[in-house]
């Protein structure tokens, strides 16, 4: 099964790399300004949005403090990314940690993995640092950060919340069944 998800995964990342638009892909969002052009790039970009529910739905796997724990360090790392981002630094490879964020986090909520809690919030806090980043270049010049910032770590967190509750919706239905078979 792990070698077929993989197989799958790399025929999904070799179409996204093929197909792949630069950081600013999202131009139209842009025209809002501030807040609301912060809250929409999330919602818009296919792999923003997969990411963000994937992070809720691996949280919802888990037991405790990691339920909110990797998504509050998503969205922590990501604010910091964006604030660097918005510096003007330039950095390699963004959008191919993007592409890479979204084969690892959402095949580590579809393998259910469990990995303890502060290597789960490593996973979670290196991959929010580029969609952070990614986030901060994005702001318009005549945007503040900090409206354009909470913007995008307000959808982020619905985003998360989103997959949190499928997650565990899916796993009260699943107890139900269970039960329900006995």
């Amino acid at each position: 099964m792990l070698m077929s998800f993989l197989r799958a995964a790399g025929v999904v990342a070799l179409a996204s790399a093929i197909t792949a638009s630069p950081a600013l892909a999202y131009p139209g969002v842009l025209a809002l300004g501030g807040w609301a052009a912060g809250f929409s790039h999330p919602l818009q970009g296919w792999d923003h949005f997969v990411v963000m529910v994937a992070v809720g739905l691996w949280a919802a796997q888990h037991a405790g403090r990691g339920r909110w724990m990797i998504p509050a360090t998503f969205v922590g790392v990501m604010a910091i990314g964006g604030a660097i981002g918005a510096s003007g630094l330039n950095m390699p490879g963004v959008e191919a940690m993007i592409l890479v964020s979204v084969v690892i986090l959402a095949g580590l909520a579809l393998l259910r993995a469990r990995m303890p809690l502060r290597l789960g919030m490593a996973v979670a806090a290196l991959f929010a640092f580029f969609h952070g980043f990614a986030h901060g270049q994005e702001i318009p010049d005549t945007t503040h950060l900090a409206t354009f910032g909470l913007g995008f770590m307000g959808a982020t967190a619905l985003l998360h919340g989103l997959g949190y509750g499928v997650g565990r919706l899916g796993a009260l239905l699943a107890a139900r069944r269970v039960h329900a078979d006995l």
